[in-house]
């Protein structure tokens, strides 16, 4: 099967450029404001977004997202507009659209329902950040029937057999959370993030890493660079949107994808 998230960062490797990857939350402050800031993002520096779900109980997302996540559902955002935001920003943009989701309303909506509605969208597949492999199997089976990538999680605290097991099942890549604890910008990230790197390539040698949780600068943007496939972003991207606009978002996606140039 192909990934075309996995082919950007590869390509994007190969070329010694590396990849910044993206976060924004579907619906903040409404639909037509977010799907404007996701294509703004991706035509200035991302080169993979991530399309977060807001959800009720957002346990691994530090305060600036929740805000944001709490303020998309105030304004009425519904788990079905996502479908539609996708497929608009996907028919402006090339960039590999993956959807950041908790589990919990993927259930509620039907698991292969989802799946067919994103992969009709236009959408490359999902972060599940709070399911694991071993409790995937309806979901390793509807993403194989509709070729939808499967990003799983390593932390510092993975076994070796479930850091084996995430790397087989994951499709796209590996998301390595540099450090235990909720989403936000940090002054430093994290030496731990080596670390998770460095156990998921000597679990398998092939697999794609990117690294998140922490990362607000073009400096550690280059830095986790050297030694991953690609940075995720999304407090600092989220936070610049809150002070400024689509203009102030433009600006800090520009800034952080210059560490790659």
């Amino acid at each position: 099967m192909t990934s075309k998230t996995s082919s950007v960062l590869k390509s994007n490797k190969a070329s010694g450029k590396g990849s910044l990857i993206g976060y924004f939350p579907v619906g903040y402050p409404n639909l037509e404001s977010s799907i404007e800031a996701a294509v703004a993002m991706c035509k200035n520096g991302v080169d993979v977004l991530e399309l977060g779900v807001p959800y009720s109980d957002p346990v691994m997302d530090g305060i600036v997202i929740q805000e944001a996540t709490q303020m998309a559902i105030e304004n009425g955002f519904k788990l079905k507009q996502l479908f539609g935001a996708v497929k608009a920003i996907t028919e402006q943009v090339d960039t590999p659209v993956l959807v950041m989701t908790y589990w919990n309303p993927v259930l509620s909506y039907g698991v292969e329902k989802f799946a067919h509605d994103l992969a009709a969208a236009g959408g490359a597949g999902l972060i599940t950040p709070d399911l694991i492999p071993d409790e995937a199997a309806e979901w390793l089976e509807v993403s194989d029937k509709y070729d939808l990538d499967r990003v799983f999680l390593a932390t510092p605290t993975s076994s070796d057999e479930r850091l084996v097991n995430a790397c087989e099942l994951s499709r796209g890549f590996i998301y390595a959370v540099s450090t235990m604890g909720i989403t936000g910008a940090r002054t430093e990230v994290d030496a731990n993030a080596r670390k998770v790197v460095s156990n998921v390539r000597r679990a398998s040698g092939s697999q794609n890493t990117a690294v998140g949780i922490g990362i607000s600068t073009a400096a550690q943007v280059a830095e986790v660079n050297e030694y991953s496939e690609g940075a995720i972003v999304g407090s600092a991207f989220v936070r610049a949107y809150q002070e400024g606009g689509v203009s102030a978002l433009t600006q800090k996606v520009t800034e952080l994808a210059a560490g790659l140039k």
